[in-house]
């Protein structure tokens, strides 16, 4: 991968609303598997669609678990493997957190599929923040605390997982935008192999360990004028030979949408080489992602066009520039 550090240039065009189907109240990743295009979409508990590409999609079921949870599940990032295991990672959210409240503190789990996502084994939770920074006076509305909200993404030479996600707890300066990385070999018994990324090295454990923000809170979410990047959703773009990062922007009480922004870094094993968010979008809706038009792009990789997608909904086309074009 070539390194260049000019800002991406990119434009949007109307194109024909496209919806995914069912409910989305987070990232929805996508698969293929031959000729079949598979998606997965989440409001509580996830849905599977499937069809010839993103315009044939068929309705959405739902999928099973081989447990039960005190909680709510979101599937938000999935990777075949080379053998056909579909493997699969799931923001949680644990009921009873602080009672009599709205407030929860999310959890990332990991999951694995030998049919393509209809039915999934739960594989336990992998990412968690320390019981100590939950704040049950936490004023945004949603979060005392907790790791959620994220995207699992895949190194090139398929050694590493790297998860992007929200700190929403503890101390100002941890709360933001945060990763951590998990070896592939590993992803069958996942537990305890997580590693976050802090003060320059990958050695906090997933579990309790701490964590330093790749783009830290403006202002922390305890506060009801909250203002803080969330919701990563990163692919490699083909075009432009590194890796692009779509963020939310909550600016205020109940999360409200200041706005989408992009960065890119040709590297995932560097979290300081994500460029300064750029902003892209005025307000819209939450969960932005892009998915590749092409049979074989889905949310993970896509070319210089693209469907860019908010909360399921995609009313443009989004091109991407490389510098001297």
């Amino acid at each position: 991968m070539e390194e260049w550090s000019a800002p991406l240039r990119v434009k949007m065009h109307p194109a024909s609303p496209l919806k995914l189907p069912g409910q989305v109240d987070s990232n929805s990743p996508a698969h293929w598997d031959g000729e079949a295009l598979y998606v997965f979409t989440s409001a509580g508990h996830p849905y599977r669609s499937v069809g010839r590409d993103l315009f044939s999609l068929e309705d959405p079921q739902p999928v099973r678990f081989n447990n039960q949870v005190n909680g709510g599940r979101w599937i938000e990032s999935t990777w075949r493997a080379k053998d056909g295991t579909l493997y699969g990672w799931y923001h949680f959210e644990p009921f009873g957190v602080c009672p009599g409240t709205t407030l929860t503190s999310p959890q990332i789990g990991a999951l694995r599929s030998h049919d393509n996502g209809a039915t999934w084994q739960d594989l336990g939770i992998v990412l968690k923040a320390p019981d100590e920074t939950i704040d049950c006076t936490a004023q945004n509305g949603y979060f005392a605390g907790g790791h959620g909200d994220f995207c699992v993404v895949l190194d090139d030479q398929e050694e590493w997982l790297y998860f992007f996600f929200g700190n929403y707890g503890g101390e100002a300066p941890t709360q933001g935008v945060c990763v951590a990385r998990m070896r592939w070999q590993d992803r069958d018994a996942p537990i305890g192999k997580v590693w976050k990324w802090h003060e320059g090295k990958w050695e906090e454990p997933g579990l309790n360990g701490q964590v330093t923000p790749i783009f830290p809170a403006m202002l922390p979410w305890q506060r009801d004028d909250c203002d803080a990047f969330w919701g990563p959703s990163v692919h490699f773009n083909t075009h432009l030979k590194g890796y692009v990062m779509l963020l939310s922007r909550a600016k205020g009480k109940g999360w409200k949408q200041e706005g989408i922004y992009l960065s890119f870094n040709v590297d995932l094993a560097d979290p300081k080489g994500w460029s300064p968010p750029q902003k892209i979008h005025d307000g819209g809706r939450w969960y932005p992602q892009v998915i590749g038009l092409q049979k074989g792009e889905t949310d993970k990789v896509a070319g210089q066009v693209a469907r860019f997608f908010m909360g399921g909904v995609s009313e443009w086309e989004i091109v991407f520039f490389r510098p001297e074009e």
